[in-house]
């Protein structure tokens, strides 16, 4: 899940752990059993070139200062992210009131791949912050636009 966000951060604790320095991404991160390595860097090429920012030298009512369907990318701009990790992305409701989380991969293997995504966005240039993996996190964030886009592999 991609958020375009002009802020955000998210704490542990009370305690500030990542945040975006300036307007960018904020990337919901969750990992199934079929991923891979090599789908993480796949994932991570196509959110530093998707074209879903504004363009800040853009001006008018569908500039900087007003809502843009998505002129320039991440890698275009030098945008930042925030990853957060989030399993729930993976929620089955379609039986009973309880959700069931069978299809998101277990810890050990969900966060290897979270942290090859990270690695890979740092491969390609990106400034990246993160949440922490597996700790009950507040996230807070202004969603620009509103934009907020599935990806999937």
């Amino acid at each position: 899940m991609l958020q375009r966000a002009s802020r955000a951060e998210v704490r542990v604790e009370g305690q500030v752990v990542g945040r975006l320095p300036a307007p960018g991404l904020v990337l919901l991160v969750g990992v199934s059993h079929d991923d891979s390595a090599q789908v993480a860097a796949q994932l991570a090429a196509k959110v530093w070139g998707l074209r879903v920012l504004p363009d800040p030298a853009a001006t008018g009512p569908e500039g900087a200062t007003g809502w843009s369907r998505g002129d320039v990318s991440c890698s275009d701009i030098g945008a930042p992210l925030l990853v957060i990790s989030q399993f729930t992305l993976y929620a089955d409701t379609r039986k009973g009131r309880r959700p069931s989380w069978q299809a998101a991969a277990p810890a050990a293997v969900a966060e290897p791949l979270v942290e090859a995504f990270v690695d890979a966005l740092r491969g390609l240039g990106a400034h990246v912050e993160t949440g922490r993996f597996g700790a009950l996190m507040e996230v807070e964030l202004v969603n620009q636009g509103p934009v907020t886009i599935c990806l999937e592999s």
